[in-house]
């Protein structure tokens, strides 16, 4: 029975040294360290996107839409004679509306929008010139963009670690300690700055015999992405 009695009074005490593990992940004799850093990568744009579109006034809702129809067809012909694909011409908006003010007030008003995504950015400019002299009187963009961004941005989450793990030796050497282990690496995304922006509704010059293709420069494209990384700090 006393036997019994150590063993029973043994266990128990093994059991009240033994401690749970830190959710964490940090050891008994270790610090976490929680750090965030950012990276940047500066990446030379390889495609631009545009919205080029036709706005007709007609006495009645079918002439505004045939008139419209048949203009935006022309500036559609346009772009295929440029080499753009069908698939890279995608409609985003059409419209149909009696106007109720002004000057057109009564007659009807048709609008029918296209994206057009130009692969090949040394000939956005003879696009956009391509469809305003096509017809096109609503024109916006270009948005200036990189193909594949994830790959562009490696760079930024490699810069963005390499800071994140440097700040985290600094404290470590002001500590006296040394960094044990990476616990985690969170990824908190990525912020693109701002595209170039060109911008033009004229009748006028789409009324012209000849469009003078407007200059554009690609620039460069920044973007910056930010990790979160946790660190176990252990004495040296």
């Amino acid at each position: 029975m006393r036997r019994q009695l150590m063993v029973i009074l043994l266990v128990g005490v093994l059991a009240g040294c033994t401690q749970e593990p830190d959710p964490r992940g940090v050891g008994r004799d270790e610090v976490l360290l929680q750090v965030m850093a950012s990276g940047r990568a500066d990446t030379r744009p390889d495609e631009a996107r545009f919205t080029a579109g036709v706005q007709t006034i007609a006495g009645s809702a079918a002439a505004a839409s045939a008139g419209n129809n048949e203009a935006m067809n022309k500036v559609i012909a346009a772009l295929e004679a440029l080499g753009v694909k069908r698939d890279d011409v995608q409609t985003r908006q059409i419209t149909l509306s009696r106007i109720d003010y002004g000057a057109d007030k009564g007659r009807f008003q048709a609008n029918n929008m296209v994206e057009v995504r130009m692969r090949d950015i040394d000939k956005a400019g003879a696009a956009i010139a391509a469809t305003t002299e096509a017809g096109a009187n609503v024109l916006s963009g270009p948005n200036m963009a990189v193909a594949d961004p994830e790959a562009a941005n490696r760079s930024a989450y490699a810069q963005a670690y390499k800071a994140a793990r440097a700040r985290a030796d600094t404290y470590a050497e002001a500590a006296g300690m040394k960094v044990a282990r990476v616990l985690a690496i969170r990824d908190t995304g990525m912020e693109q700055g701002p595209s170039p922006y060109y911008d033009a509704v004229t009748e006028s010059a789409a009324a012209a015999p000849q469009v003078a293709a407007p200059p554009l420069r690609p620039g460069m494209n920044a973007s910056q992405v930010q990790v979160h990384a946790d660190f176990a700090l252990a004495a040296k």
